[in-house]
């Protein structure tokens, strides 16, 4: 069954407050990984607030359609 971009969200608000590694793909053979936590959830985008000392950035922000067509994937602790 394809997943809809409700259904993702829907699962994110249940993850809300975990620990999450992203890989995302940033070119054709490139793939960033990132350490992070799952802080907030929003109608078409979610935010990764990331761990201190090991990236520039303080959060990222992806949309759940990076998710469904797996531009961006996810993996928390507990799965």
């Amino acid at each position: 069954m394809p997943y809809s971009i409700a259904k993702i969200k829907d699962n994110l608000d249940s993850k809300i407050g975990q620990h999450v590694v992203i890989r995302a793909q940033a070119g054709r053979k490139k793939v960033i990984k990132r350490n992070g936590t799952l802080k907030q959830t929003f109608r078409a985008v979610f935010i990764v607030d990331l761990d201190e000392h090991k990236s520039t950035y303080e959060r990222v922000s992806y949309s759940y359609a990076d998710l469904l067509t797996k531009n961006v994937e996810l993996s928390f602790d507990n799965d």
